[in-house]
């Protein structure tokens, strides 16, 4: 199938990454995966799906503050500047254009209300930026990780799902 896919990826620890590539995977030969820190604001031409990624802090998407907080538990430097939230702030996608948003939040957490997935997609609405058709979670067992046993795989086959839903992907 010829996609052409973009997945824009926040991640401090990797998993996040880890879940971008995978679900990357799943969409197809056609999909690029970029960080949020190298993202262009406007999707370009010819791009039909655009899956949005980060990590749930404070129960929404991070912030600057909690992400120089993740560094300073211990998550590489260099991720704090730019994130999902600010992306979507900026962002121009066009409306034809299909968007779905995942984050990773931690197992132990899972009762909450709290998603940066559906902070993401709401954003995604209200200014909007596409048609949203999916969000989903994936969970790591602790702050820094790692992904709960099967996370990647589930996240392979909801790329696949992606590309089956999408009303774009010809």
């Amino acid at each position: 199938m010829n996609t052409n896919a973009l997945v824009i990826v926040e991640s401090m620890w990797g998993n996040t990454r880890a879940v971008a590539e995978a679900v990357a995977a799943g969409i197809g030969a056609e999909c690029t995966v970029l960080d949020v820190q190298d993202a262009p604001s406007t999707v370009p031409d010819g791009v039909s799906l655009v899956v949005l990624g980060g990590p749930t802090h404070a129960l929404s998407m991070s912030r600057q503050r909690t992400r120089e907080g993740a560094v300073e538990q211990g998550a590489p430097a260099g991720h704090s500047a730019r994130g999902l939230r600010e992306w979507l702030g900026e962002a121009a996608v066009g409306e034809a254009i299909d968007v779905a948003t995942f984050d990773t939040k931690v197992l132990k957490g899972r009762r909450f209300a709290g998603s940066a997935a559906k902070a993401a997609a709401k954003s995604v609405q209200r200014h909007d930026l596409g048609h949203l058709v999916a969000t989903e979670d994936f969970y790591v067992s602790g702050t820094a990780g790692p992904l709960v046993p099967g996370e990647l795989e589930r996240a392979r086959e909801w790329g696949s799902h992606l590309v089956e839903i999408s009303s774009t992907i010809a």
